[in-house]
């Protein structure tokens, strides 16, 4: 692809109720800019990703509410919805705006604010006759969950260690909403939202915004001298399977098979992964979707120690959704921000060693056994 990340903008994702959701967008554009060097003119369009701003706040085309206020005007703005791969998805949307000539440099935030009563959220992201039956979103992995311990032989404390490493990751990141270390214990121990899935298996609600600056390949040496650039950029909705998988989503397999193709590299060539960690379930599984390991095969990763800082392939050294927090309209552009930190060598104390090409996975939603949809991006230096 013919495209670079140059500008990276992201708050502190938590619970944050004295920003709104307008101050926490502009909050992340406007470091973005900062980080690229450039001003609310260079802009020349933008993709602004958000999930329940209509069902918890009544705010519609927030997009256009933010950048309006930075000065961002006059330009295409795409408001963008697709679950928890929402800024993922925009963020592909800007690549290919580039590449078709709509725009030399673009825009591309995300942002949530989630902390509102715990039945509002059920209702928005559920939907209100499934959270009243009691089937919600953790209960989807949970069945997963279920279905996977029972094929491959894993148990409840092989899935804590991932929350647990996610944790110790979260630790070392100051825009993460939990940097307190955890045990495997810790997360035995906690409340059970839907069997064998406890509340420190599962992600929290969150407030945040992220935001990054995109241009074309032959500028981003104006806006840095270490550009980060696009390598694959892929967008894959699922289909339905009859009977359905319980232990695998096959839409992971097909994107991945087509981002890898698309770069040139395979997992074998990856230095760090940022992936989609709602429940500790589905890192094990997105592992091998990812083709990090064989189907089954995704537990030992985290039990030897591969996916830790240190490890041959470090996995969410951001924290992740478990630890660094899931505002669902930010998430995917977080993922993205934190690959490029990391390709930057600015990662800090959670840098990856010698990393020169990082992927970012996003899944969003779930149907029919498989994921509504599913983003992954390649990235090198």
């Amino acid at each position: 692809m013919e495209v670079a990340v140059v500008g990276l903008g992201i708050t502190r994702f938590g619970h944050l109720p004295h920003l709104s959701l307008e101050e926490l967008g502009m909050e992340a554009a406007k470091k973005a800019l900062k980080d690229a060097g450039i001003g609310p003119g260079d802009i020349q369009i933008a993709c602004c990703a958000n999930v329940l701003a209509p069902n918890l706040q009544n705010e519609f085309t927030i997009g256009q509410k933010i950048l309006w206020e930075l000065g961002i005007n006059k330009i295409p703005v795409i408001n963008v919805e697709n679950a928890c791969s929402s800024s993922s998805s925009a963020f592909y949307l800007a690549c290919l705006a580039i590449q078709a000539g709509a725009g030399e440099v673009a825009l591309v935030v995300g942002v949530e604010k989630m902390l509102v009563p715990r039945k509002n959220i059920l209702d928005a992201v559920t939907g209100a006759p499934e959270a009243a039956a009691g089937f919600s979103l953790p209960a989807a992995f949970a069945l997963k969950a279920n279905r996977y311990m029972h094929k491959y032989g894993v148990n409840v404390e092989d899935l804590a260690l991932v929350a647990v490493k996610n944790r110790r990751h979260g630790s070392l990141n100051p825009f993460a909403q939990y940097r307190e270390p955890i045990t495997k214990e810790d997360v035995l121990n906690s409340p059970v939202i839907a069997e064998p899935l406890t509340r420190l298996s599962c992600c929290p609600q969150s407030d945040g915004a992220a935001a990054v600056v995109i241009c074309r390949n032959s500028m981003a040496k104006r806006f840095r001298s270490r550009p980060v650039y696009v390598s694959a950029s892929v967008l894959l909705s699922g289909s339905y399977a009859n009977p359905p998988s319980l232990s695998t989503w096959e839409a992971d397999f097909r994107a991945a098979e087509k981002a890898y193709a698309m770069a040139g590299v395979g997992p074998e060539d990856l230095d760090v992964v940022e992936l989609h960690d709602a429940f500790t379930i589905a890192e094990i599984m997105h592992y091998e979707g990812l083709g990090l390991a064989t189907v089954g095969e995704g537990v030992r990763l985290v039990k030897e120690g591969f996916t830790f800082l240190g490890g041959n392939i470090p996995v969410n050294p951001s924290g992740g959704l478990l630890s660094r927090g899931h505002p669902l309209g930010a998430t995917g552009v977080a993922q993205v921000l934190e690959i490029a930190l990391q390709l930057r060598g600015e990662a800090g104390v959670r840098q990856v060693k010698g990393a020169r090409v990082g992927l970012a996975h996003c899944m969003g939603g779930e149907l029919h056994g498989d994921a509504r949809s599913v983003t992954i991006h390649i990235f090198s230096t």
